[in-house]
């Protein structure tokens, strides 16, 4: 599968459901994700669909592997 067109929201629910994350605040029309151990933090853009670069950057700063990620969409 590819980091391509993804919704949003699928990607908050991913995050949220299978790696605990937590969504913080939201500001505009984007949210705020923080995983309490570790405090690593990300924003998701509340568009779709989201960048396949912007992916990129959410695993980059989550710390997951896309593949790991991938598996839960």
């Amino acid at each position: 599968m590819s980091l391509r067109n993804h919704d949003w929201g699928d990607i908050v629910k991913v995050l949220t459901n299978h790696f605990g994350f937590r969504v913080d605040r939201q500001k505009g029309d984007h949210d705020m994700l923080i995983h309490d151990q570790s405090r690593r933090y990300t924003t998701v853009p509340r568009h779709n669909p989201v960048k396949e670069r912007t992916l990129k950057t959410i695993h980059f700063q989550t710390a997951l592997e896309p593949e790991e990620f991938l598996k839960f969409v």
